[in-house]
């Protein structure tokens, strides 16, 4: 199987909004850390009518734990990637109509272990690549690691797909204020949790916290998760 490295990840330090043209903002989804790893595409019918469903995916949390039974419809997308391997850095939400994502549906659904009749979908919101047909992109620039993961997700035709692309945005303090705060405070909205900023220029380290990764949340913001896989 493809190795699936350990994520990189934001300084534990909070920081305040800021403006660079050196970073970027990506919103932040609250749900659970996930890594994808994607098997190679195999053009020998034989293996192609072994394979099951599923085979050619694995989907690990933040911790390490094997998730890909959890989320058969990540899952299923994934499937459709082709040639490979791959493996992709996301987030696996819930998202409300508005697009921002509900901890606590997610939590219910994790907890199950499955998806259930008429549960709510999960959508894996992929923002940084590591793998990409074999290649390794961790030692590639952000930007391009993201280009990369652009055009490797539009491939997928899936009416409702489960593989969402985690837009870059400009590292702008100003923006960040209309997109987090509630309208009473001259922002859009209360359910958005914050932003990660990032690096432009900056590599993947796994298994590293780096500053080149920095969280941003709104004021006010309460995490209320109680259990994390």
């Amino acid at each position: 199987m493809t190795t699936i490295p350990a994520p990189m990840q934001a300084v534990e330090q909070l920081f305040e909004p800021f403006t660079s043209p050196d970073w970027i903002y990506e919103l932040k989804f609250d749900g659970y850390r996930c890594l994808a790893g994607i098997e190679a595409t195999s053009h020998e019918p034989l293996v192609q009518q072994m394979r099951q469903p599923g085979q050619r995916v694995r989907l690990v949390t933040k911790a390490g734990n094997d998730c890909t039974a959890w989320f058969p419809e990540i899952t299923r997308d994934l499937e459709l990637l082709p040639e490979g391997p791959h493996v992709i850095d996301g987030e696996a939400c819930v998202l409300r109509p508005d697009g921002t994502s509900d901890f606590n549906l997610l939590q219910a659904r994790a907890r199950r272990r499955r998806r259930d009749p008429g549960a709510p979908p999960v959508v894996l919101c992929c923002f940084d690549l590591l793998l990409c047909n074999g290649k390794p992109t961790m030692h590639l620039p952000l930007m391009r690691r993201k280009d990369l993961l652009r055009e490797l997700i539009a491939l997928i035709d899936d009416p409702k797909p489960a593989l969402l692309f985690v837009q870059d945005l400009p590292a702008d303090a100003g923006l960040f204020r209309s997109w987090v705060l509630p309208q009473d405070q001259g922002g859009a909205g209360p359910r958005i949790e914050g932003v990660m900023a990032k690096r432009r220029d900056s590599f993947y380290r796994p298994g590293v916290r780096s500053d080149d990764w920095r969280k941003i949340k709104r004021p006010g913001w309460q995490d209320g998760r109680l259990w994390c896989p």
